[in-house]
């Protein structure tokens, strides 16, 4: 008779932490698998044995630790767990797709990785994040917005090396802040990164979390601040669900119907909250202990990868369940993690930032926790979006709807100044198979995004984001008329392609020019940076005029003039807020943008004339077709 497998004793670790955590000499590993009878680690350190290393319970608690002395940072490792077999960490930094195994043994593809903790944040930069009026969001896709040598996706390093040129705050676009669409591994080849599969990891293909941690600190050299869009609403199909081989069966969803809601521990089995339109796998977050995995996600980007802010996906999906996208119900657990992550936020890092994708123009998204709201910095906002879209798309003068866009300024202003994240593209609004959807330029002349028409109506478009009383973000490539749509799902969006960053540098310029007076670059546009404006009746001709100003005065107030129509004015009579000179700081129909450009004589004016508009003083200025013309005073 053969002698019986030697089991080890288990014994809980003393040592604080989920995941793997290495220390000197080994690695901690605790994991929550409340039903399961049994949990051991099995990885490189004990050729992939189930019985060397068992953990012990936490006490009561669900929770399984053990202190494995050998284990190193780079070993591959997964849970093993009797229910339901080899699982992948659920807080594992690093994942790792082992092809060559996971064809023998489907449990042995996707492994978690021990990652290194040596990375720590570059204080010799002095870097500090931006205040929300100060800032000018660059939202890219790591994997398209470079590529590597071989012409496949690109990754976090290539992606550096690119914003090392246009992230120049001098010479580059202008912007100070970038946006990344979700970095968690993924489960296919290529992904836009919202099918989460890991979202404590980071994608290896696109480095992995230490490339990551590398980047951020880079960026701050760079001066600027990492925000990072993290999904919560749904999860894909992963080791998550039936973790530890527990769940209700016969639970199916009300809304829909097409499946059973039966995800286990991590995952609502309620017929009415387990249901997304991405995915049945929506975090149960009445648990607390599913509350403190995403409380614990967020403090992993912001505190211990360096970010300076988070965009949540379709917080709607959070707090409240849609179908088909529409409204059903409120979720109160949702609603209470949102409140619970931005006051640990607060408490921990104030000066970072939080946005929220709602899209439902609710304000107390950005209201305080104190008085009832959800706590958040700013929020997407549509309505400046869809306006400007209807503004610049129809090919005739006759249909360009103004007063939308005025609305849509004035709900922006005043206590509203800031909240909102303000574009005319992001990677939805870009995405072809939504409504009114696509590329600004090819959506405008459709095959022909270098056109005269799309140069200078979607930039005309962009010149009001820039302006507005919000927080304005450009979407990678928007900057030279990238005209390659951004399929959201399904098929691979294309790289960017960035030879039109030479043909267009033009354009590039008059974004960065924009920016600049955004940013007060020169200290003569403080206004653009204020949170009050003041929409002249000025519409009859399809003119946008506006007053923007922060406390007023020389350097201070700026009067923006947008011409919506294709026919220019030598001398065009508008109210100004104050008598004496005005400067012309920025005029779209330079042609040093474009040699197409009509180069119209945008002339500064003295406001010696009467009262017009509503305002104290008037004066005459000259303005090309589909352009935007920035005065301000010195």
């Amino acid at each position: 008779m053969g002698a019986a497998p030697v089991v080890a004793t288990a014994v809980s670790s003393s040592q604080p932490g989920m995941g793997a955590i290495p220390y000197q000499g080994g690695v901690t590993f605790r994991v929550w698998a409340k039903f399961a009878s049994a949990v051991s680690v099995a990885g490189d350190f004990n050729n992939w044995s189930t019985t060397a290393n068992p953990l012990a319970p936490d006490g009561n608690s669900g929770y399984w630790s053990a202190d494995v002395t050998g284990a190193k940072a780079g070993d591959k490792y997964k849970f093993n767990i009797p229910e339901s077999g080899l699982r992948v960490d659920p807080y594992a930094s690093s994942v790792f797709k082992d092809v060559a195994a996971g064809a023998q043994n489907g449990e042995m593809l996707w492994k978690a990785v021990v990652s290194s903790q040596d990375v720590t944040f570059d204080m010799s930069s002095g870097f500090t994040t931006p205040n929300w009026n100060e800032v000018v969001i660059y939202e890219l896709h790591v994997g398209t917005f470079t590529t590597q040598p071989d012409g496949s996706q690109g990754t976090l390093i290539t992606a550096l090396d690119k914003l090392k040129t246009i992230g120049d705050q001098a010479t580059g676009v202008g912007f100070n802040a970038i946006e990344m669409m979700p970095l968690g591994q993924y489960l296919t080849v290529t992904s836009s990164g919202y099918n989460p599969g890991y979202i404590f990891a980071v994608e290896d293909t696109y480095g992995g979390p230490d490339a990551f941690r590398t980047f951020v600190n880079a960026l701050h050299g760079l001066e600027l601040a990492g925000i990072l869009d993290v999904v919560y609403n749904h999860l894909g199909d992963t080791d998550l669900w039936q973790f530890d081989g527990w769940s209700m069966p016969g639970v199916y969803c009300r809304w829909c119907g097409w499946g059973p809601v039966a995800g286990g521990d991590y995952f609502y089995e309620d017929a009415s909250l387990g249901h997304t339109d991405y995915s049945h796998a929506r975090f149960d977050f009445g648990r607390s202990e599913v509350q403190q995995y995403l409380c614990d996600n967020v403090a992993r980007w912001l505190e211990l990868r360096f970010l300076d802010g988070l965009r949540f996906d379709s917080v709607v999906n959070i707090r409240g369940i849609q179908h088909g996208g529409a409204f059903e119900c409120d979720d109160a657990n949702g609603a209470a993690l949102l409140r619970r992550i931005n006051q640990q936020v607060q408490s921990r890092q104030p000066w970072k930032l939080t946005i929220a994708e709602d899209l439902q123009g609710w304000n107390q998204i950005t209201a305080p926790v104190a008085s009832g709201g959800m706590g958040f910095s700013a929020q997407w906002n549509e309505s400046l979006c869809y306006a400007l879209r209807g503004a610049v798309i129809p090919p005739g003068d006759a249909a360009r709807p103004m007063q939308p866009i005025v609305d849509a300024l004035n709900a922006l202003s005043g206590p509203n100044a800031f909240r909102y994240v303000v574009y005319t593209e992001n990677h939805d609004k870009d995405d072809p198979s939504g409504w009114e959807c696509g590329r600004l330029p090819d959506l405008i002349h459709p095959g022909q995004s270098g056109s005269w028409e799309s140069k200078k109506r979607s930039t005309l478009a962009a010149a009001v984001v820039m302006t507005a009383p919000a927080i304005p973000m450009i979407f990678q490539g928007q900057e030279f008329l990238a005209w390659q749509p951004f399929p959201n799902g399904g098929a691979q969006p294309a790289q960017i392609d960035w030879t039109m960053a030479t043909t267009f540098a033009g354009i590039t310029r008059l974004y960065r020019d924009m920016i600049h007076l955004r940013r007060n670059w020169f200290n003569n546009t403080r206004g653009l940076q204020g949170a009050n404006l003041h929409v002249l009746p000025v519409f009859a001709d399809n003119m946008l005029v506006c007053h923007r100003w922060d406390q007023g005065g020389a350097g201070d107030d700026v009067v923006v003039v947008c011409n919506f129509s294709n026919v220019g004015y030598a001398s065009y009579a508008i109210g100004l807020p104050r008598g004496g000179m005005w400067r012309v700081r920025f005029n779209s129909d330079a042609a040093t943008y474009d040699s197409s450009f009509s180069n119209w004589n945008s002339f500064d004016t003295m406001a010696s004339g009467t009262g017009l508009n509503g305002m104290p003083f008037s004066g005459n200025v000259g303005i090309g077709p589909y352009s935007c013309i920035i005065l301000s005073q010195s």
